[in-house]
C-alpha cells in the first residue's frame, strides 16, 4: 500500500510456492519499484529480517559478494532487487509491532489475507 497525502495505490499478490521472508522483500521491491520519480520514503515493516537486511546487514553481504559470514546468502536475488530499488529513493525504514493495532499494518495485513485467498 502506497499513500501520497490523500492518494493511495495498493498492490497485493501472492506466490504460493514461497517464503514469508521472499514477500516480506517482494512486496517492498514492488512498492518502491512502483515509484515513478525519487522520493522521500517512509516504508514501514513488521519484518525484522527486512528492515535488519536492509539497514545492517546489506553493507556485509555486498562486501562479501552476496555472502553471509557462515557460507550462502539466503534470498540473496531479492536483496540485490531491492538494493537496487532503493537506490534511487531516500528510504527512513520503519519498524512496528505485527498484529498490534498500528492501522496501516492492520490494513496489508488484511491485505495479504485477501491475496492470499485469491
Amino acid at each position: 500500500m502506497l499513500s501520497f497525502g490523500s492518494q493511495e495505490k495498493v498492490l497485493t499478490g501472492g506466490d504460493p510456492a514461497t517464503t514469508n521472508n521472499r514477500m516480506e522483500l517482494t512486496a517492498a521491491i514492488q512498492a518502491l519499484q512502483a515509484l515513478k520519480r525519487p522520493c522521500q520514503v517512509e516504508l514501514y515493516t513488521d519484518s525484522e529480517y527486512l528492515r535488519r537486511g536492509i539497514t545492517e546487514w546489506l553493507a556485509g553481504w555486498k562486501a562479501r559478494g552476496w555472502r553471509r559470514k557462515e557460507g550462502p546468502l539466503l534470498n540473496a536475488d531479492l536483496w540485490q532487487a531491492l538494493d537496487a530499488a532503493q537506490a534511487r529513493h531516500r528510504i527512513a525504514w520503519r519498524w512496528v509491532h505485527g498484529h498490534a493495532g498500528h492501522p496501516a499494518n492492520e490494513r496489508v495485513d488484511a491485505l495479504a489475507r485477501s491475496a492470499v485467498r485469491r
